[in-house]
């Protein structure tokens, strides 16, 4: 038996969108239904290099495959203009659950982006409004591409307002989408009033004000992972139905951390998980909804999903590189 190497070229060529975002949705079910287990993400703090490692396990079934695996990964923002490598690396490393034989070695970073991608898009099928046609994101990064593709699966998104601090970034993503979205340049408070919104920047202090955002906007909190990060204002927490992807994980690094550290939210600011919502559990938006928020903070059972669609698909297509993990 072979060990499949995928580089972030093979995972974007092997892992169609349309199937990791409902791979991602059957992690979610999965993790409801109790038919995962995924220890708490660990994190290794390097003050000195200004960059962090984050260790990821995790197993899943679902009724159709199961499947196991564990992604090492970082964020080091000097990297680019110190190093010229990306922020974001990882290794992703995909076993079969039965023998524990390492079937495939994924780069990480491209499978990040991915599931980040689709868990949003999961979350704004569940939770936006039906003829959502209007999605507005903060933050310019290579996420920010993630998202619109992978909420454009699920929404019929026309119009596209970016904010970002950095001129260039904002008109390299309208470059990049002009073709296919009416995309353009604006303001926070003009992303914020779209259908869908969704957050993609590392900052501490809330940047999306409460009077910005539409009466009935779903909002995709994605940048804070790390205890410390706080994208929105704490009114659009207090007003919003908040749907998490895992209490753990979001009261300590989530979008909720900041406020919940506080006292401001509590449990009863917390409508329920993403996996209660897509099982029917709890259902999802419902007439009166106002603005609802979904707390991101990225599972490794999202990795998994993610990781086995990149697998298959590649096996199918002979592609990559086969190599004797075992050396027998």
């Amino acid at each position: 038996m072979e060990t499949l190497l995928l580089s972030g070229d093979d995972v974007r060529e092997h892992a169609p969108l349309s199937e990791v975002v409902s791979a991602v949705e059957a992690s979610f079910a999965a993790f409801a239904r109790g038919d995962a287990q995924m220890p708490a993400k660990s994190y290794i703090d390097l003050p000195a290099y200004n960059g962090d490692f984050r260790s990821m396990p995790a197993y899943l079934s679902t009724p159709e495959w199961d499947a196991a695996g564990l992604k090492w990964i970082n964020v080091h923002p000097d990297n680019p203009e110190q190093f010229d490598l990306p922020t974001v690396l990882g290794t992703m490393i995909y076993s079969d659950p039965e023998t524990a034989f390492p079937l495939a070695i994924l780069d990480g970073k491209e499978l990040t982006q991915l599931r980040t991608g689709a868990a949003a898009a999961v979350a704004t099928d569940h939770l936006a409004i039906a003829d959502a046609t209007s999605l507005g994101l903060v933050g310019a990064g290579v996420q920010s591409y993630a998202q619109l593709r992978a909420i454009s699966q699920v929404r019929d998104i026309g119009e596209v307002v970016i904010a970002d601090r950095d001129e260039e970034r904002v008109a390299e993503f309208v470059a990049a989408f002009e073709d296919e979205f009416d995309a353009v340049g604006g303001s926070i408070a003009e992303a914020a009033s779209c259908d869908v919104l969704s957050t993609v920047t590392p900052v501490e202090s809330p940047i999306v004000p409460r009077d910005a955002v539409g009466a009935h906007t779903h909002i995709n909190a994605i940048g804070a992972d790390a205890a410390g990060k706080h994208e929105l204002d704490d009114d659009i927490l207090l007003d919003a139905k908040v749907v998490i992807d895992d209490y753990e994980q979001t009261t300590h690094s989530g979008e909720i951390n900041v406020p919940w550290s506080q006292g401001i939210l509590d449990d009863d600011d917390i409508y329920g998980s993403v996996g209660e919502v897509v099982t029917g559990e709890k259902p999802g938006r419902v007439d009166g909804d106002g603005i609802t928020v979904f707390d991101s903070t990225g599972l490794a059972i999202q990795d998994v999903a993610a990781a086995h669609v990149a697998y298959e698909h590649a096996t199918e297509a002979d592609a990559g590189y086969a190599f004797d993990f075992l050396g027998a």
